[in-house]
C-alpha cells in the first residue's frame, strides 16, 4: 500500500482494495518478522489470516505446516494468494475467502490468527472484528495484532496528529474477559523497514498477542 497511488478515498472499500491489488505485480511477498518470531514455536494448527493481501504470512504459514484461511476483501488478492499455494505444491493448505470484515467473518476455529497491519482509511469497526477474531480461538490458541506506531516516510497516512492505539489500548477495546483470554505480549519494537522504492527508515510496531485459555461456551 505504501506509495501507492491509485483510486481516491470516495471509492468504496472493495473498489479501493481491488484496485490496489490489480495495479500491484503478483510476487514473492515477504513474511512479516513478528508472524515468524510468534508462529515459528508453535505447533501447527488451523490459521487465519486477516487481510492477507499479498499473501507472504498465509504462504509462509503453509509451508510451516498449517492449514491457512487467506481472507481479504480483495478478490484479486484472495486469487493471487490461492495461485500461489497451487504453485508451490501448498494448495491443500491454503484455503481463500474474500470477505468483507465489516460485514462477514470466516467460519470456524482457529489455532493462530494473525492480523498484521491491520489498518484502513474506511471508516470500520475494528475492535469488533478483532473481539470476533478473539471469539474464534480454540482453547490454547493465539490472536496476533501487529500495527503501526508510526508514520513511514512513505506511507499514505502523513497526519502529524494520528494516533496509533497502544497495545494496551486495543486490548482493553477488546474488553475480553481476562479468565479466558490471557495477554501475553504487548510491546511497541522498533525496526528498520524499506520502502517501496527501497528507502529504509526505523519504524515503530505496536505488538499485542493474547491467548485464550478458556473453553468455548
Amino acid at each position: 500500500m505504501n506509495g501507492w497511488q491509485g483510486p481516491q478515498l470516495g471509492a468504496d472499500p472493495e473498489s479501493f482494495w481491488e484496485g490496489l491489488h490489480r495495479s500491484l505485480t503478483a510476487s514473492d511477498r515477504p513474511t512479516n518478522s513478528q508472524l515468524v518470531e510468534t508462529a515459528g514455536a508453535l505447533t501447527p494448527g488451523a490459521a487465519l489470516d486477516l487481510g492477507c493481501g499479498g499473501g507472504g504470512d498465509s504462504i509462509w504459514l503453509a509451508r510451516q505446516g498449517w492449514q491457512v484461511t487467506a481472507v481479504d476483501i480483495s478478490a484479486t488478492a484472495v486469487a493471487r494468494v490461492v495461485a500461489k499455494a497451487d504453485e508451490l505444491g501448498l494448495g491443500d493448505r491454503v484455503t481463500g475467502e474474500r470477505h468483507d470484515l465489516a460485514d462477514s467473518f470466516p467460519a470456524g476455529t482457529f489455532d493462530l490468527i494473525n492480523a498484521q497491519y491491520f489498518h484502513t482509511p474506511f471508516a470500520l469497526d475494528r475492535g469488533r472484528v478483532l473481539r470476533t477474531a478473539a471469539l474464534a480461538l480454540r482453547p490454547g490458541g493465539r490472536l496476533l495484532v501487529v500495527d503501526h506506531g508510526s508514520t513511514a516516510p512513505w506511507s499514505w497516512n502523513q497526519d502529524p496528529d494520528a494516533h496509533f492505539p497502544t497495545p494496551d489500548e486495543v486490548a482493553t477495546g477488546l474488553d475480553l474477559d481476562p479468565r479466558q483470554w490471557r495477554v501475553l505480549r504487548a510491546d511497541m519494537p522498533q525496526r528498520r523497514a524499506t520502502g517501496p522504492a527501497g528507502q529504509t527508515a526505523m519504524v515503530t510496531d505496536n505488538v499485542l498477542l493474547i491467548r485464550r485459555d478458556g473453553e468455548i461456551g
